[in-house]
């Protein structure tokens, strides 16, 4: 039967065999696993397709019979069938029915969505429109709280404060949508019109009466404002709503202070300057006068003052301008009950202190509180201060006129140039043309004392002078103290006009120390006289001051010339001889002429007999008369050195003109003295020579 069923395949006689594929058609049958076997077993394929046929007819017959047997099944098969293709029919109705639902039900929903987004959309529009309205309203309605907070409950109360930050933020809600011409805005504009004179009337009571309470006496006027500064926004409400209100408190303000400030200050004025030293200098305290010529600052009968000021000495004067130049301010009355006084620099500082201390904090209270800008807040703080500042200025014009001390107007002028200093730290400019003109009164007025001390030194007559000693003038160390006093204050700011008007005075000075010498008759004390002055000015200037000056360089040169000068007159009488034959020796030498050295071999021999009979008689009496000329041990040792010092570099000059030629054969060579007997000898006199 497979045999016979793959056979089937091979239909040679189809309609739809194409001759032109026969070749290929028959090449696969005869690939054919049955066609190989039947090839190969050698069946004659007529035969066997005669068998197959046969095989077949039985099949169909076969199958013919089995049908008939069935025909009873196959009939109730074929009703089924019919009862299954009513049902499907049934289903396809129904199905019919329900696809034409499902169509009108997608339409519904289709209807529904489009429903739901217009929905959506108008509820979008709504929430807006109601949130938008909503704020309008909130912004614009008028609660009940604002209302009884603002008629009722005084302004220092924190509600009020933010019941009137409230109300200032629903006036300008107010105004901005009435200018939009919104219908709501006429319901609420009479209620927020209302409240805002109320809340005004309020506040400009309260401000008034704050300001006012700065004019009752002992009053501290400090408080007040920080009381204002925690209701700034008082004015902040009157300045946007109420604006000639504002300036109104502002008027006051400016009024007030202006009084209360220059009252203050005049009475302060007034009292500290009772607190100065009585003992001050006048126009007769100048720097050549003498002493015994008046009963001055200077005369031991005037009976001492305790922590007096002085004219010439510094002391611990300048340490106001360290730690002590923002301390706090001299208080009147304690100063008073403990009986304190206190030098004319310490009292302007303190003025001065107060004055800065006030200006910088009114001023910083302007700006903030009236919301001012630095042009506009300068014009203010010159409103409130201008009076005292005016006060301030004749203060200092007076007192200076009647003062002599130009140490403490000195000091008084770094005082102000710090004092600018710490107001520009402090970011407040608006007293730099007061300091300026306080500057302006100052520096003329110590010009011109420093200039009466020149003129008291040019007009000074040496012979009308008290007797003159050989020590230290007093004149001189007044000199020296005053110099180094204007020095040291002046090396943390120094100033050309200073240094000119000191190097004028040292001029003057110098011209005068020679005078004085002049009224000796003997050099040599003209020289003690210079060389003790001019020791004592450089001690006192490099005593007090901390760097090297150009007047302790010029003293410096001056004393080393006199000093120089001095050794030679003290060594000339007692080797003279030695020190003008070494000298006239040494310029023969020096021109070339060395041959004419024979004409002082005659002077060899005595000198050296001489020296070395004399040297330990003449060191010893150069010594005593060093220590009885210079009471000051280090000068006198200093030029006991110096005259040692020059001796040995003499002998030693005059021991090397014997290397010459016409020396050599001179026997009194052999009597010349060791050197290093004459050092060990003078170390008796100068142990560190």
């Amino acid at each position: 039967m497979d045999l016979a069923v793959n056979l089937e395949n091979l239909d040679l006689t189809s309609d739809d065999y194409v001759l032109d594929n026969v070749d290929e058609h028959i090449q696969e049958n005869l690939e054919d696993d049955l066609v190989k076997e039947a090839l190969e077993s050698g069946v004659d394929l007529r035969e066997y397709a005669k068998q197959i046929e046969k095989d077949l007819s039985q099949v169909e017959n076969g199958s013919i019979h089995d049908y008939i047997a069935e025909s009873g099944n196959i009939a109730q098969l074929h009703m089924q069938i019919g009862e299954c293709d009513q049902v499907l029919e049934r289903m396809e109705a129904m199905l019919h029915g329900f696809q034409h639902d499902l169509s009108s039900i997608s339409a519904e929903i289709q209807c529904l969505q489009e429903q739901s987004v217009a929905m959506n959309v108008k509820l979008k529009n709504r929430q807006a429109v109601k949130s938008e309205l909503s704020q309008l309203v909130d912004e614009m309605v008028v609660p009940e709280t604002m209302i009884t907070t603002i008629l009722e409950t005084p302004v220092t109360e924190r509600e009020f404060l933010e019941q009137l930050h409230e109300l200032n933020h629903k006036i300008n809600f107010v105004k901005q949508h009435s200018y939009n011409e919104t219908a709501a805005c006429r319901d609420v504009q009479d209620v927020v019109e209302k409240l805002k004179y109320k809340a005004v009337a309020k506040i400009r009571e309260f401000m008034l009466q704050k300001i006012s309470s700065f004019r009752k006496p002992l009053s501290n006027y400090q408080l007040g404002q920080n009381a204002m500064l925690n209701c700034r926004f008082f004015y902040e409400f009157l300045l946007s709503n109420e604006r000639h209100v504002a300036n109104e408190v502002k008027d006051e303000y400016i009024d007030t202070l202006s009084k209360v400030y220059f009252s203050y200050f005049k009475s302060y004025l007034n009292r500290i300057m009772k607190l100065q030293f009585d003992d001050t200098a006048g126009k007769d305290d100048l720097m050549a006068v003498e002493d015994s010529s008046k009963k001055g600052f200077f005369s031991s009968s005037r009976p001492a003052v305790r922590n007096r000021s002085t004219v010439f000495t510094i002391g611990k004067r300048d340490e106001i301008l360290k730690d002590g130049l923002e301390a706090a301010v001299i208080v009147p009355h304690a100063a008073q009950k403990n009986e304190t006084k206190y030098s004319f620099e310490s009292l302007f500082r303190s003025q001065h202190y107060a004055l800065l201390d006030t200006s910088c904090r009114e001023y910083l209270f302007i700006c903030d509180f009236f919301m001012f800008t630095a042009a506009n807040a300068k014009d203010v703080f010159n409103s409130v201060l201008g009076k005292s500042l005016a006060l301030f200025l004749k203060h200092v014009d007076t007192i200076c006129s009647d003062s002599y001390d130009s140490i403490a107007l000195f000091i008084c002028i770094h005082i102000v140039n710090k004092f600018k200093v710490i107001m520009h730290d402090r970011e407040v400019m608006v007293l730099d043309r007061y300091w300026d003109t306080v500057n302006a009164i100052l520096w003329p007025r110590f010009e011109h004392i420093v200039r009466m001390h020149i003129r008291s030194v040019i007009d000074c007559n040496v012979n009308h002078l008290a007797s003159i000693d050989v020590r230290p003038h007093y004149i001189t160390r007044r000199y020296a103290e005053f110099s180094a006093a204007i020095v040291r204050i002046n090396e943390n700011l120094p100033n050309p006009q200073v240094e000119q008007v000191l190097s004028e005075l040292q001029t003057e000075v110098q011209n005068f120390i020679l005078r004085l010498a002049a009224c000796f008759r003997d050099r040599k004390d003209q020289l003690v006289f210079l060389i003790n002055n001019y020791d004592m000015m450089l001690s006192v200037l490099m005593e007090r001051t901390a760097e090297e000056s150009k007047e302790s360089d010029s003293f410096q040169q001056l004393l080393n010339s006199r000093t120089q000068e001095y050794v030679e007159e003290i060594l000339a009488p007692h080797f003279g001889g030695m020190m003008a034959f070494v000298k006239e020796c040494e310029n023969v030498i020096e021109s070339g002429q060395s041959d004419k050295l024979r004409r002082f071999e005659q002077k060899v021999a005595p000198l050296v007999q001489g020296f070395a009979a004399g040297w330990r008689t003449s060191v010893d009496l150069i010594s005593r008369e060093v220590t009885r000329s210079f009471t000051n041990f280090k000068v006198g040792s200093t030029i006991v050195q110096a005259a040692f010092t020059n001796l040995i570099q003499y002998y030693h000059r005059f021991q090397k003109l014997f290397t010459q030629s016409p020396f050599k054969s001179i026997p009194a060579r052999s009597e010349l003295v060791n050197m290093h007997l004459i050092m060990v000898e003078m170390k008796k006199y100068k142990p560190n020579f």
